[in-house]
């Protein structure tokens, strides 16, 4: 019984989410779409880019050097002594203790850099993706009111034609209405272009997007909890501050890592001499330490300096976070009254324009007041689609600043699709 009542739940919500979203592309589409989406295939590069850097660091920047030399001695007391002599021998120099922790640290927070601006790259294609996709909504909506509009005078041309052949309408009427007719098929010829341009550029931008023949608008739903919780859930996400605040961490360890260069790795050498024509062979053992200088000072100066810089960037970038949440919040929730209203004003004149009507059916109307009250009625009703939209997609934006939208995260792709980027 629980796992039925289970299941049901599970369905109930499914449906929500399904019909909430109806007016957005599938989510199987969207994965699809941002995979090839060029920012986000070149941040996916930047991710094996810093894990290659990640193993350059583990292994260390020293590396075995090989010396062989070749000479010839000649014993200026016996010039028919000439030896012919050689030596062979290998350096390397070895990371100091510690040095080795602090690489790999810088290595993994590479990494961990890089895989935030992967989540970024998706989260900035949701933005396009969003923008672009209610601009095409906007224009296609335009065409479906002037189609309707053209639709509503064409059968009102036909009205006055009869009236004018009964006798009870004179000419002058019918040119009214041919006029009207006239002037919105040339807006809908211009809805239609704005309409073609808008699924052009959606289109060429992600090239496997698909837009649909039929799609029906939600309705617009009341912006849920507060401004600090949706402070608090976009700031908690928000991968460009996540890298913010990866850089400072970064330069942190960079600032440890001069330090500890500040005082030079050794070399270590080994060599192995054939004299004399092979009379002596020498081994011999070798240490080297470079003297530190301002050089190794004037580095550790500047990851100071870096990690002052990341800091101060970090705490701009949240100030204006905090701010731009506040506004999408505001804004979402301005965008849902303004519709509101906007579909009250539509109705209210479509009730108007209907009794104007009747009132030219019985002749107590005349056909420029009609028209007049047609043309209200279809700005009332563009206005009031074009309010819904915004509120769509300002709740949208919302949702998916906060990571309630779509999956935006590189841990969610990489569960996706099964591995590391």
């Amino acid at each position: 019984m629980m796992r039925r009542l289970l299941l049901c739940l599970i369905v109930v919500a499914g449906s929500a989410t399904a019909a909430d979203y109806a007016d957005l592309p599938p989510a199987a589409l969207i994965d699809r779409v941002f995979e090839q989406y060029p920012p986000v295939l070149a941040a996916k590069s930047g991710i094996r880019l810093e894990q290659a850097n990640r193993q350059r660091l583990e292994a260390g920047p020293h590396e075995t050097t090989l010396r062989l030399t070749g000479q010839q001695r000649d014993v200026r007391l016996n010039p028919s002594q000439q030896y012919n002599e050689w030596d062979v021998g290998i350096e390397r120099a070895f990371r100091l203790p510690g040095k080795s922790a602090l690489d790999s640290q810088l290595g993994e927070q590479g990494v961990a850099q890089a895989r935030l601006a992967y989540g970024d790259a998706l989260h900035e294609a949701g933005r396009a993706l969003l923008k672009g996709w209610f601009a095409w909504l906007r224009e296609r909506q335009q065409v479906q009111q002037w189609q309707a509009q053209a639709a509503s005078l064409k059968q009102q041309l036909e009205i006055v034609d009869r009236r004018m052949k009964a006798g009870d309408a004179p000419r002058l009427e019918k040119m009214s209405a041919e006029a009207a007719l006239a002037q919105s098929e040339a807006g809908l010829a211009q809805a239609r272009y704005r309409e073609q341009s808008a699924a052009t550029d959606l289109m060429r931008r992600f090239p496997g997007i698909t837009l649909p023949a039929q799609l029906q608008l939600s309705e617009p739903q009341p912006v849920e909890h507060d401004a600090a919780y949706w402070r608090q859930q976009i700031l908690e996400h928000n991968h460009e501050l996540g890298t913010a605040r990866a850089e400072t961490r970064r330069w942190q360890i960079a600032i440890s890592r001069a330090e500890a260069d500040q005082t030079p790795d050794p070399a270590l050498g080994l060599r192995y001499a054939n004299e004399r024509g092979g009379e002596e062979r020498i081994v011999g053992l070798s240490v080297s330490v470079p003297f530190g200088g301002k050089a190794r000072a004037a580095v550790t100066e500047g990851a100071r300096a870096q990690a002052e810089m990341a800091t101060h960037k970090e705490a701009a970038v949240m100030a204006r976070l905090e701010a731009e949440s506040e506004n999408l919040f505001a804004g979402a929730r301005s965008a849902y009254l303004s519709w509101l209203s906007a579909r009250e004003a539509a109705q209210r004149i479509a009730d108007s324009t209907a009794l104007a009507e009747k009132a030219y059916a019985l002749g107590e109307y005349s056909l420029s007041e009609l028209l007049f009250s047609k043309r209200q009625s279809l700005e009332a009703n563009l206005a009031a689609t074009l309010a819904q939209l915004d509120a769509n997609e300002a709740r949208y934006r919302l949702l998916l600043d906060s990571h309630q939208l779509w999956p935006i995260d590189a841990d969610e792709h990489e569960g996706e699709h099964g591995g590391n980027h």
